[in-house]
């Protein structure tokens, strides 16, 4: 009997482990709870809606701009040098806007989709009708302000006092108005003698700044050349057609892979 009852146990045992449930394959805590990060990556735009139904080209920085990237060509006859390009194995060119008889109402805006930081040239007799339009520039679109005399006189020919009082003049007043003193001094027509050097001196200024292409009424102009080349200076002005040339200015640059990038970071009084 002792082996009959050892017998039905252990078929009983048989039993009970055939029947039990398969057991349930569990994941490990450190897999349950980790996670896949996915990289996302953002391209940024080459060209964004702009004023009045245009379309603004968009440039990225190639560089932190307002760091020098070349120092200022030093001076060799005593005066202030007189820079017609600049020195660049880059595909850097920059754009300067002169006067400031028209306060268009779209050129911020343009400055600061475009991300371009343009080089200004302004008259005393121009922003002293509305200092805060120009000043914005600086503060919302980083634009760097610089003189063009007080009432944009022909200088060539004109007394040594004659000149100091307008480069100087338009300095003091922009300096006023702005909290920093300008650097570069562009004089009006690009006409200028030894005087004109001579006062821009004295005046503190670094450097005579001229142009090798223009724009004007949608079209991009050159001294030399059918297109623009790494180190142009590019001038234009505060006109009824500011939209279209500052526009012609960067769809020309993309088109030719060129970056608009800022002219005193490469006229720096530092080196860099």
């Amino acid at each position: 009997m002792r082996r009959i009852g050892v017998a039905v146990a252990a078929a009983l045992a048989v039993v009970t482990v055939a029947c039990a449930p398969e057991p349930v394959a569990r994941p490990t805590t450190s897999a349950a709870t980790a996670t896949t990060a996915t990289a996302t990556t953002t391209t940024p735009p080459t060209a964004v809606p702009g004023p009045g139904g245009t379309t603004v080209p968009v440039f990225q920085h190639p560089y932190e701009y307002g760091t020098p990237q070349a120092k200022v060509p030093a001076s060799q006859d005593g005066l202030l040098p007189v820079v017609r390009r600049i020195q660049t194995d880059k595909p850097y060119v920059f754009i300067t806007i002169d006067d400031g008889a028209v306060r268009h109402p779209a050129a911020l805006e343009l400055m600061k989709k475009s991300g371009t930081r343009p080089s200004l040239f302004l008259n005393t007799k121009h922003v002293v009708e509305q200092p805060a339009f120009f000043k914005a520039f600086q503060d919302d679109a980083k634009a760097a302000v610089h003189s063009h005399t007080a009432n944009h006189p022909n200088l060539m020919g004109k007394g040594y006092a004659f000149q100091k009082q307008e480069i100087c003049g338009n300095a003091d007043y922009l300096q006023q108005q702005t909290g920093v003193r300008p650097t570069l001094f562009r004089p009006p027509f690009g006409n200028h003698d030894a005087t004109t050097r001579k006062a821009a001196t004295d005046c503190g200024f670094k450097a005579l700044v001229m142009w090798t292409a223009a724009v004007n009424d949608g079209v991009v102009q050159f001294q030399a050349g059918a297109k623009l080349v790494p180190g142009d200076i590019v001038l234009m002005h505060f006109r009824h057609t500011f939209v279209e040339d500052f526009l012609a200015f960067l769809e020309h640059c993309k088109a030719h892979g060129l970056t608009p990038v800022p002219l005193e970071d490469f006229l720096s009084t530092t080196q860099p």
